[in-house]
Order: C-alpha cells, then sequence, then structure tokens
C-alpha cells in the first residue's frame, strides 16, 4: 500500500475527500501567505540577508500585484523605488558582496540599472506587456545576485544521526518527463537538504522512470514514487532494508531545520514554513500516517487552486516537507491522473552538489 502524506482537508468543500490517514481540522485556517510565484519563493528562501537586495526584490516583486489591477501610479512608484535602491544603494550592495564576485556583481547591477529603468519608462506609457517582460528580466538579475552572496559553508547542521542518508548541499534543476508532457523542477537543497538529497539520488539512479500516477485527487495532490513489487519505498541494496527520510523543516527566522516534528507539535499553528506549500507544483515528500520519519521515495505534486487551497491556508504546511518547484511546464498537472506516468526524470544542474553521506 502506498504512503500517504498527512494531509489534512482544506476548506469544507474538500472534506468529502476520504482523509483516511488523519481526522479534518476543525480549527480556523490560518492566515494566508499571498506569494504564489515559485521563483518568488525560492528567492526568499536563499539564506542570505542582505538589506538592500531584498527591499530592491520586493519592490519589483510588488509591481506584478499592481500591473494585473492596472494600478499605473503606484507601478510607478514601486518601480521608481526599485530604481533609486539600484543607482543610490549600489555601494552597500556592492560591500557585501565577496571580493572574488564583485566584478560580476558590479556587472550585474549595470545591466539591473538599465532594466529599472526601462520599468520606470514603460510605467509612464501604460505598457503592460513589455512591462512583464523587463520585470523578469531584472528579478532573475536580482536573483543573480543572491546567489553571489551565497556562502561556500552549508547553512546548517544536520543531525549525526542522519550522516548516512545522501543529502543534496544547494539546489539543483530537474527535468520531469510525464505522458502528457514535460516540466522543469528547481530542488532546493539548501531548506530540505535530507528531503531534496533523497529525491535527486534517486533520480540519479532512474528509480522513477516508468513509475504511474499512484493517487490523483482534483485541487488537491498527485503523487508518484511507489516502486513495483511489495516494497513502498527505496530499499538500500547493500541491506535490502528501506531507507527512511525524516519530516525536515525550516521554520522562518530559526537558525537550524527541524526534523521529524510537525508544526502541530511544536504549537506553530499559524506559521508558514521557508518552503510553503503556495503554489501549483510544489514539491511534497510523503509519510505514512503513522509516522514522520518513514518517507523513502514516494513524493507528491501539490495541485494548488487559488479558491479551494490558498497559499498559507492549506494545512499541509508543516505536516509534509516541501523541497521544491516545478517552474516550467506546472499546467501539464492538471491534465495527469493515474493512468500517466513518469516517463523520466533527469537532473539537468546541480549534480555535484549531492553527496551520498555524510
Amino acid at each position: 500500500m502506498a504512503n500517504r502524506p498527512r494531509l489534512i482537508g482544506l476548506i469544507t468543500l474538500l472534506t468529502t475527500i476520504v482523509l483516511t490517514w488523519i481526522q479534518p481540522a476543525e480549527a480556523a485556517l490560518p492566515p494566508g501567505n499571498a506569494i504564489k510565484d515559485p521563483y518568488a519563493i525560492l528567492r526568499n528562501a536563499l539564506p542570505i540577508e542582505q538589506k538592500e537586495l531584498r527591499e530592491l526584490q520586493h519592490k519589483l516583486e510588488d509591481t506584478g500585484t499592481s500591473v494585473r489591477q492596472s494600478r499605473w501610479p503606484t507601478v510607478n512608484k514601486e518601480a521608481s523605488s526599485a530604481q533609486f535602491i539600484v543607482t543610490n544603494r549600489k555601494n552597500q550592495i556592492l560591500k557585501s558582496i565577496p571580493e572574488n564576485r564583485k566584478n560580476e556583481a558590479e556587472l550585474i547591477l549595470a545591466s539591473l540599472r538599465k532594466n529599472t529603468e526601462r520599468l520606470s519608462e514603460l510605467s509612464s506609457e501604460k505598457n503592460k506587456t513589455d512591462f512583464i517582460k523587463e520585470r523578469q528580466k531584472a528579478l532573475k538579475e536580482v536573483g543573480d545576485l543572491e546567489a553571489l552572496l551565497l556562502k561556500k559553508e552549508f547553512p546548517y547542521n544536520i543531525p549525526e544521526e542522519f550522516n548516512a542518508l545522501p543529502r543534496l548541499l544547494g539546489r539543483a534543476n530537474v527535468s520531469i518527463k510525464t505522458t502528457k508532457g514535460e516540466m522543469t523542477a528547481i530542488i532546493d537543497g539548501y531548506n530540505a537538504p535530507l528531503t531534496a538529497g533523497a529525491f535527486i539520488d534517486l533520480a540519479l539512479k532512474g528509480f522513477y522512470d516508468g513509475l504511474p500516477f499512484a493517487r490523483a485527487e482534483d485541487f488537491y495532490v498527485l503523487q508518484t514514487g511507489d516502486p513495483e513489487g511489495d516494497a513502498i519505498g527505496y530499499r538500500e541494496p547493500n541491506t535490502s532494508e528501506d531507507r527512511h527520510v525524516p519530516l525536515e523543516i525550516l521554520i522562518p527566522g530559526e537558525k537550524e531545520i527541524t526534523y521529524n516534528q510537525t508544526f502541530e507539535d511544536l504549537g506553530l499553528y499559524t506559521q508558514t514554513p521557508v518552503l510553503p506549500f503556495a503554489t501549483l507544483g510544489t514539491l511534497g515528500w510523503a509519510h505514512s500516517g503513522q509516522a514522520l520519519d518513514d518517507g523513502s521515495s514516494q513524493f507528491f505534486f501539490f495541485l494548488y487552486e487559488a479558491e479551494l487551497n490558498p497559499a498559507g491556508r492549506n494545512l499541509i504546511d508543516g505536516r509534509n516537507a516541501a523541497f521544491g518547484y516545478v517552474v516550467e511546464g506546472s499546467e501539464i498537472l492538471n491534465s495527469l491522473g493515474v493512468e500517466d506516468k513518469i516517463v523520466s526524470i533527469k537532473v539537468v544542474d546541480g549534480a555535484d552538489r549531492l553527496q551520498e553521506h555524510a
């Protein structure tokens, strides 16, 4: 029988789904996290702190809602603020960049200055199409700058009891090919090193290739990773024992990752994790209803639906580990079902960041 994620009912409409592994929650839903763009989530999840860059990032991200609503005076104000930061706080940003990366940062900032100037012009012209394209370029460059701040040392301590498990010390890009099309996902080993490590390790082994989707629930989850035969997960070839990956969640503001404790266990009923289930194609790790540390190989795609499971209110946060996001091709997920399968999962970039054990 396939492992199932310990999920709680989303809202009253979804309580009609048979949730045999746990009773529906009766408590009020927590406040929502409005960020639904996977790239924005991943930018926010980087383990860095640089005031000016974060402010620039958020100013540019804020223009998204304003543009969609055609609130051009607000768009112009936000774009001008972004331009001001790039122009007048360049030195503060450069001061935070390691010496051997400063030249690269200078080039990015020069391009970013031109992009933010162009954004101000486009907002005055009320050119929505070109503004969105230019904004995407600017946000990518902000992400490139933030990546230059990352330290060589891994930012978190992984408990010694998990020394035998693979870990991804950084991020990886994967191509997920299904019978309905191909997707691209970014796997985040910074904030979920063991979960991401298990996934990347199995992808490199070809474990997922050809496996069917064992579970598909509209607006909820699409699950795979259940191998053929009597095993319910990955078995280590040397011992024939199931590999067990602990529940792994980073709480905002905490200095270390939390293992094998849900937000309920910790009394954090309204908290949102660093990697939230907040967008279509969030990748989550499955475990049984009997234990938090028996996840082995099965994972699921969160089928985000704004009206049924709004960002920050899905009640999966804090009960399952998110470890990555589909960033291209997520629309394919809505057409997949139990008659479909994973054709292959290929690691495009980041395989060198995988360590087989401590």
